[in-house]
């Protein structure tokens, strides 16, 4: 595939009179005609948290998860055809009767009608397996933001966490291009530095790292090198900082600073065009602390015992174990507002914290959906 010639200035030109009219619509999940829009989350049981979230859009992961073990008892994640097919389906009719959400099509869907645009993802290409037929089949179910694998090694692409990191495979680069046909938004999350790079300077459009952190932060492969994020802003994408607190700090007490040192540190490398917000856990913040009224000390623990596999297997970055899961403020069904509110106190500009909140999703959901 020839690589992209077009540059993010080609791209912010192109976007930005559709950023604009997706703006312009008062109503839920606005602030000062601004949208609100998560890079990242699950449909709620109860949909109506759409509405209290004050969400204008969101991309919302619909794949369903089988639990496996591999041969050295290590945890791996199976996403199989024959029911993330049926998951597109569902999580669409879930949306189609209610009247706080919709199945999103196209960027410019961002506050044509009322409720949450909801852009489907599948958090990694194992259910397309080799039939890369499958992608045009799921684009028909209303799949319109696909990742190219979680963690591991898969048939289209190096995942972070292994021990020899590696980009993407033929497969991989033969569905980005079917990815790019389609006007599929490509996903890097949860892959390599190679694959993430690669995806990048290879997609004819733009391609995002959903959900993550900054490497230059916490020295893990889970979270985007310098080098990963520069190579995606340049191309007209963007990265969504996510809630996942043992990844955006070593400090013992993870705090809402620490979530803006991260979206700082990814507007210095890539600028204020390229950063958003993202969740990664459930709409009402993640259960088990929740629960615990977000004790860290205690909610850290369901994550040990895989935390632990991963060191003793030789994953780098597992040698310090986290001590804490959440930002406690920030687990709650009110987080978009409480960022705002944090970016405010910290002297971001109005625009600045416009395309944070949400300008910045709708500007590259534009670009590559329409």
């Amino acid at each position: 595939m020839i690589a992209n010639p077009l540059t993010r200035r080609t791209f912010m030109v192109a976007g930005a009179a559709a950023t604009v009219g997706a703006c312009a619509t008062t109503g839920a999940g606005r602030t000062g005609g601004s949208p609100m829009i998560d890079g990242l989350s699950f449909l709620p049981d109860d949909l109506a948290e759409l509405r209290t979230a004050g969400l204008s859009a969101m991309i919302c992961d619909v794949s369903e998860v089988q639990e496996i073990k591999d041969a050295q008892g290590i945890p791996r994640y199976l996403r199989t055809f024959e029911v993330n097919d049926a998951a597109l389906d569902k999580a669409a009719a879930r949306l189609s009767s209610s009247e706080y959400g919709f199945v999103a099509l196209r960027g410019s869907d961002i506050g044509r009608r009322p409720g949450c645009a909801a852009f489907l993802q599948l958090q990694s290409c194992e259910p397309v397996g080799t039939d890369l037929t499958r992608i045009a089949r799921f684009h028909a179910k209303g799949l319109r933001v696909l990742q190219f694998t979680h963690h591991n090694n898969n048939l289209f692409a190096g995942g972070a966490l292994e021990r020899v990191q590696t980009g993407l495979t033929a497969l991989g680069r033969d569905g980005l291009g079917e990815m790019n046909r389609l006007r599929i938004l490509p996903d890097v999350s949860h892959g390599s530095e190679p694959t993430m790079i690669e995806a990048a300077t290879s997609s004819r459009t733009p391609i995002v790292i959903s959900h993550g952190a900054c490497k230059a932060i916490v020295d893990h492969p889970r979270c985007a090198s310098d080098a990963a994020i520069r190579a995606v802003a340049e191309r007209g994408g963007m990265m969504g900082i996510f809630m996942m607190s043992f990844w955006l700090t070593r400090d013992p007490v993870p705090t809402v600073e620490h979530l803006i040192t991260n979206l700082r540190h990814v507007i210095r490398i890539g600028g204020i065009d390229a950063v958003g917000i993202s969740n990664d856990f459930p709409m009402a913040g993640q259960t088990n602390l929740v629960k615990l009224g977000n004790d860290n000390r205690e909610g850290v623990k369901e994550y040990l015992p895989w935390w632990i596999a991963m060191r003793d297997s030789g994953i780098p970055g597992f040698a310090a174990l986290p001590e804490h899961v959440v930002i406690p403020e920030l687990n709650t069904i009110d987080r978009m507002a409480r960022i705002r509110q944090a970016l405010e106190r910290d002297r971001f500009t109005g625009r600045e914290i416009d395309r944070i909140m949400g300008g910045n999703w709708a500007r590259v959901l534009t670009d590559v959906l329409g």
